[in-house]
């Protein structure tokens, strides 16, 4: 990996975080084609609400499978322990496939889609098709992660903006193929996100192959399945509590003033900031694969481009870009839009802290303290719990205003333990030192 040995500048850490940025980015656009497509069918509401269901629970269990582009680039150093990850990824990942064919093929499937996801009745057998054909995904979304842990090892970056750029294209030339030809069901949007994955699969397996063949060594560390579990587990655990998160907050906001409202505006809000921050879902990395490089220059790249999604969010909601762009590009009257905005600008704590929550945890991963992040969480969502709740009861009127007050107060306190976890190990590492010389 001589990618590494080369002197750090600002240009290299922009080469080798932008495209990684860019790349999360645009991976959103895949369900804007998908929703896009799914719109344009006869019944439309029906089409949509069976894909939604079935891509749900598609999310839930795919996390699991998702962690192991990040469990690839801090552990994997060599051919062989490429080896001993990939044969470790079967477990979960044949788990995953068991579970997936229970939900689609038996009525298991049907108890869940209709008592968890309040599906109807009506909707089982279309539910249960889509998602045979997402399980297909989850096993290339499997590959991927891993080849691409090897790519992002290797600081080819690029190549993650190039393979979704490709991914995009193709996907809309499908779409546009189900809408000439009339052929818009479930199963559509299923095989449109089938493909766009396959296409970007095949792209990282050939890029990462041949850094493993040209640029890795056959053997220098001896992994284990052990090791690659102690850090796996936590953080799969890490990445399910992330997801619960939001529909905890649901649940609460259903006890507001106005519970339309209150929910719609937390949901408009809370996809605009995830869509400012998705530029920074890799801030981890820069610790992974350029820390022990230049620890200085990688803190001041970091301190720079933290603040750009709070700046975003403080253009909107204190000028009048924010009422345009509510109402022009998210589609929103008036009330909506106001209310919104509200709720935005309690959001921007969020935006100050999470670039920093996720390069600390970037610190706790390079270091394999993985169990420490998972701690980190299980504070962030009692946070969550306690807050809303409180919130809901003394202030209903406040709306979907609770919900963004809780997730930032959340998101808060887990900075404030992953700043208390680094320090400890910090101190511990100064004492070690101290105690050698």
């Amino acid at each position: 990996m001589n990618a590494k040995n080369s002197p750090l500048s600002y240009k290299k850490l922009s080469g080798f975080f932008i495209p990684l940025g860019l790349s999360a980015s645009l991976t959103s656009i895949t369900h804007v084609i998908i929703n896009g497509t799914l719109s344009r069918g006869e019944n439309a509401a029906f089409i949509i609400a069976c894909y939604a269901v079935a891509f749900a629970l598609f999310g839930i269990i795919e996390r699991p499978i998702i962690v192991f582009r990040q469990t690839c680039s801090a552990l994997v150093k060599d051919v062989q322990s490429f080896k001993v990850l990939s044969l470790f990824m079967v477990i979960p990942m044949v788990v995953i496939i068991i579970f997936s064919l229970l939900m689609a093929f038996s009525s298991l499937g049907d108890w869940v889609y209709i008592h968890l996801f309040n599906a109807d009745g009506n909707m089982v057998d279309t539910i249960s098709d889509t998602f045979a054909i997402l399980l297909f995904v989850i096993i290339f979304s499997g590959i991927r992660g891993l080849y691409q842990g090897v790519i992002i090892n290797n600081l080819e970056t690029k190549w993650l903006t190039i393979m979704v750029v490709i991914r995009l294209v193709i996907m809309f030339l499908v779409a546009y193929g189900f809408v000439y030809f009339d052929y818009i069901t479930s199963l559509s949007g299923a095989i449109l996100f089938l493909g766009g994955m396959l296409i970007e699969c095949v792209i990282s397996v050939w890029k990462g192959q041949g850094i493993l063949r040209f640029s890795y060594p056959k053997q220098k560390t001896n992994l284990k399945n052990g090791e690659i579990a102690t850090f796996y587990l936590p953080l799969v655990f890490y990445f399910v509590l992330q997801t619960v998160m939001v529909p905890i907050i649901y649940v609460f906001l259903a006890k507001s003033q106005n519970i339309e409202m209150g929910i719609a505006s937390f949901a408009l809000a809370f996809s605009i900031t995830q869509m400012l921050l998705s530029f920074f879902m890799y801030t981890h990395q820069l610790v992974l694969q350029l820390y022990e490089v230049n620890r200085q220059k990688v803190i001041r790249f970091i301190i720079f481009i933290s603040l750009l999604p709070t700046l975003a969010l403080i253009l909107l909601c204190y000028t009048p870009v924010g009422m345009w762009f509510m109402g022009e590009v998210m589609g929103a009257d008036e009330e909506l839009a106001t209310t919104t905005i509200m709720v935005l600008k309690f959001f921007i704590i969020k935006t100050l802290v999470f670039p920093w929550v996720d390069f600390l945890n970037g610190y706790l991963m390079l270091y394999r303290k993985t169990k420490r992040m998972a701690a980190a969480q299980i504070v962030n969502l009692i946070t969550v719990i306690l807050t809303a709740s409180l919130l809901v009861t003394f202030f209903p009127s406040w709306n979907g205003v609770n919900g963004s007050i809780a997730a930032s107060l959340g998101e808060l306190t887990a900075l404030i333990i992953v700043i208390t976890i680094v320090a400890k190990m910090r101190t511990g590492k100064k004492d070690r030192l101290h105690g050698t010389t």
